[in-house]
């Protein structure tokens, strides 16, 4: 079910299977080009000087490796291993991880649609890949914004079935932002007037808003959500709600952005 080029581009971070190690170098198959094989020169294997190969690879081990050269020619791909830091690294193999999981679920897409993998992929696969840079990218904003989703795809015939794997499948990611509520009201009715703050506030978006006691008069004001700016306006609702609520019973209220 390929959705990529037949060959890497130059610079490019690969995944790979270590099948075969020489003195000289190491040849790899690429896990994500439909296993073709690719060669890490012993000097592109670890900074400095390599004595043992082996103390570095051995044969059977997942790699991640950037692309030196490719010769379309010849078929030849060279990689090297040492171009790349832990983050980038951790960064690829989350994102083929991703992939895996996404291509696992276009299996069940194809199933409800009744057709085969390669089928859905060619159906819905390059669209949604070139709009949203993944297939999982695309399930993940199917799973968090299914109204979103549903008008960039224009309700093609196929969406209703992606959306239903996408909802039972995928956690929508989220973003957390906090603040400090402070709100007080010294009159002998005050302790109702600052719950009546603090409930305005959650009244807001109940299922994204969450108000912890620090200690009078400060209040935490947690929200989550699918995305920053979808946070940021619901704070401020919120916030602006309890402000509202405690200055029209004559008490006292301000805001802290954490």
């Amino acid at each position: 079910m390929p959705l990529r080029a037949e060959l890497p581009e130059e610079g490019e971070l690969v995944i790979g299977t270590v099948t075969s190690i020489r003195n000289f170098g190491a040849f790899v198959t690429l896990d994500e080009y439909e296993k073709r094989e690719a060669f890490i020169h012993l000097s592109e294997v670890a900074t400095g000087w390599v004595k043992y190969i082996r103390d570095h690879i051995r044969e059977g081990q997942k790699i991640v490796a950037r692309v030196l050269r490719v010769d379309p020619s010849k078929g030849q791909i060279d990689l090297s291993l040492k171009r790349i830091n832990d983050h980038q690294r951790r960064e690829k193999v989350q994102a083929w991880k991703n992939e895996q999981r996404a291509m696992r679920l276009v299996e069940q897409v194809a199933q409800s649609l009744k057709m085969t993998a390669d089928q859905a992929v060619e159906l819905f696969g390059p669209a949604l890949v070139e709009r949203y840079g993944s297939l999982f990218q695309a399930f993940e904003v199917a799973s968090a914004d299914p109204k979103r989703f549903q008008k960039e795809v224009e309700k093609t015939p196929w969406a209703s079935a992606f959306l239903k794997v996408a909802r039972e499948n995928i956690v929508p990611p989220h973003v957390t932002i906090l603040g400090t509520l402070q709100v007080s009201d010294p009159a002998p009715n005050g302790v109702e007037h600052v719950r009546d703050a603090l409930l305005a506030a959650e009244r807001v978006d109940p299922e994204s808003i969450e108000i912890h006691y620090v200690g009078a008069p400060r209040y935490r004001i947690r929200v989550q959500a699918a995305q920053y700016k979808q946070a940021e306006e619901i704070l401020k609702k919120a916030t602006d709600a309890a402000l509202r609520s405690i200055k029209s019973n004559g008490g006292e209220g301000t805001f802290t952005r954490a």
